[in-house]
Formats: structure tokens, C-alpha cells, sequence
């Protein structure tokens, strides 16, 4: 039976191309670290964020659990070369911050919340506020989400810290549709921001046509105010018109039937004064919206701040300017 054949030392025939090829290897070594700097590996990536948990008390249920934020990048060494590209640098990069919420209905019927979340920097000013809503949240359940901060300006400093802002939440089947969808009814009830001048409050109603067939209403929109706990507020009377209020919103047009084709809308104005006076202010945070008798109800929350004046004046629906409104299911 054969021996294998023992190693060899290497000759000096050999010596020469062993060096070219350890040079060789060498170079390529170096090239190959300096592409991965250009470029953040998959765990790069995940290293160039910090998560902290957070010990929040929360606010109606709803609480922030912890942040994310993106790791200082550090500065490029001067020792190397590094190329610059003339392509068009992106406008929208995400900032890379976000919190992680979870929601939790203490009630005994199923809600939708609507959260603001402030995040905030070292100093405790606010930074940015988003927005999110939690559909369907049935009685005693916890459901969890990710709130993002989204682009953010270059001088804008550095976020810190995280927390719940406000909290509003209706029954789920009273919440007003999501933007592009149609509920069932073929009509979706919204509110608008308002406008503020002088103590005088306008608060405008939408009603949009979104279904297949043409949807009529006259008069009025029928309303009830509701507290926080969504129970009724009383001692404030609802006039038909706001002439009782003020003149500054134009003439009262009288009610008319207003006929809505698919696509159409129609408007109405909740008018008041947040004068405060001699006794206990009143604020209304939601107002159940029937487009007219028999319709289904929507919970807006439009955050009346009625003062002591005791009084909300409402305009009849108006058709708007044609426009489009997303179609959906009716």
C-alpha cells in the first residue's frame, strides 16, 4: 500500500507566485470592507436603531411601550475615499423613529380610537404629532401598533421621548368611514377642522354621496351632544340656523331638499360662541350626526367648546360644488 506523499516546503521556484497571490488576496480583501461600509448589511440595519422601554401610565386605555430610534451615524473615515453620486438625493426618508402602542377597551362595548401621538425631544418640546386609528377594539381586548415619525426637517432636533397627546373613541359602528372606503349606507358623514375668529366658532358637516343610486335630504341634520363617556349633554339648546348667533355667517338659507347624485356632496354649519360668562363652561367632545330621520347615526368628534352661552345653531344642508368622492359599496 502506498504512503501519501508528505508536504513540501515551498522551493524557491515557488516563492514568487505565492507572494503575487497574497498581495492579490489582500487587495481584494480590502476592497470588499470598504463596499460593505457603503451599504448597511441586514445587521447593520437592525443596529442602527435603540429600543427602549417605556413605563407609561398611558391615557384612556391607551398607552405608548416603547421607542425606537435610529443610532447617530458615524462620521466617514478620512483615510479612506468614498464616492459621491450625482443622482437625485430622496426628499421623503423616513426618519427611522417610532413608538410601539397597544390599545386596551376597559368598556363594555367594542370602540374606535382615535390617538394623537406627540413625539417629543430632550426639552420636552414637541417635535411632531401623528395620528392613528384603531378600529374595532372589542370589550377588554388589547390590540397592538406601531406609530411611525415619519419625515422629518433637517433642523428638527433630535426626538427623545414619546407619549399619548389625546384620545377620542366612539362606538365602532358609529365611526365615520375611512378616507376611500363607503359604508354601506352609500353616504359617509365627516367634519371638518372649523374655522375660529373673535370668539365665533364654525364647524362644518360633509355628506358625500359615495354609493351607486342618488340619496336626498332636507332640512337639517339631527344631532345629540355627547360628554366623553359618550352619555348625553344637557342645558344646551340646538336652534335651526344661526341667526340667534351671529350674522357673521351669512344669511340663514331657508331648508330645501337637496338631492345628492353618486359623487355629490352636501355641507352643513354647526355655528356658536365660546363666550364664558358667569357659570360652568360647557364642552362637547362628540356630536352624533343623523343625515336625516331614519339615517344611521356617525359619532364625529368635532370638540365643541360651547362656553356658558348654552347655544348651537345648525345650517341646513347645502349642496357643495360637484366633486369626486370615491366610490364603494353600498
Amino acid at each position: 500500500m502506498r504512503r501519501p506523499a508528505g508536504l513540501r516546503p515551498a522551493t524557491a521556484a515557488t516563492t514568487p507566485f505565492l507572494s503575487v497571490l497574497a498581495a492579490t488576496a489582500l487587495l481584494l480583501t480590502a476592497c470588499g470592507t470598504e463596499h460593505a461600509d457603503a451599504g448597511s448589511t441586514g445587521a447593520d440595519a437592525a443596529a442602527s436603531q435603540e429600543g427602549t422601554r417605556i413605563d407609561d401610565p398611558g391615557k384612556d386605555g391607551v398607552r405608548i411601550t416603547s421607542l425606537a430610534l435610529p443610532s447617530p451615524s458615524p462620521s466617514p473615515s478620512p483615510s479612506r475615499s468614498y464616492v459621491v453620486s450625482a443622482e437625485k438625493l430622496p426628499t421623503d426618508v423616513d426618519s427611522g423613529v417610532s413608538a410601539a402602542y397597544e390599545v386596551t377597551n376597559e368598556g363594555t362595548g367594542t370602540l374606535t380610537y382615535t390617538v394623537v401621538f406627540t413625539f417629543r425631544s430632550d426639552d420636552g418640546g414637541a417635535v411632531t404629532n401623528r395620528t392613528e386609528t384603531v378600529r374595532d377594539v372589542g370589550p377588554g381586548k388589547t390590540v397592538r401598533g406601531t406609530v411611525r415619525a415619519g419625515e422629518l426637517p433637517p433642523t428638527a432636533p433630535r426626538v427623545t421621548g414619546a407619549e399619548v397627546l389625546e384620545v377620542t373613541k366612539v362606538p365602532a359602528g358609529e365611526a365615520p368611514a375611512e378616507a376611500g372606503t363607503c359604508p354601506a349606507s352609500g353616504v359617509r358623514v365627516s367634519v371638518d377642522k372649523g374655522d375660529a375668529a373673535m370668539g365665533l366658532r364654525v364647524v362644518g358637516l360633509h355628506l358625500d354621496n359615495c354609493g351607486t343610486r342618488a340619496y336626498t335630504v332636507e332640512g337639517y341634520p339631527l344631532l345629540e351632544l355627547l360628554d366623553e363617556d359618550l352619555g348625553p349633554v344637557d342645558g344646551v339648546e340646538i336652534l335651526d340656523g344661526s341667526g340667534e348667533i351671529t350674522t357673521g355667517a351669512g344669511p340663514d338659507e331657508p331648508p330645501r331638499p337637496v338631492r345628492l347624485a353618486p359623487g355629490e356632496s352636501a355641507t352643513a354649519g354647526l355655528v356658536w360662541r365660546n363666550t364664558t360668562e358667569f357659570g360652568t363652561a360647557v364642552n362637547v367632545p362628540h356630536v352624533r350626526v343623523r343625515a336625516k330621520e331614519g339615517a344611521d347615526p356617525v359619532t364625529v368628534t368635532p370638540h365643541l367648546d360651547l362656553g356658558t352661552t348654552g347655544k348651537l345653531g345648525v345650517r341646513p344642508w347645502e349642496k357643495t360644488e360637484r366633486q369626486a368622492v370615491p366610490d364603494g359599496p353600498t
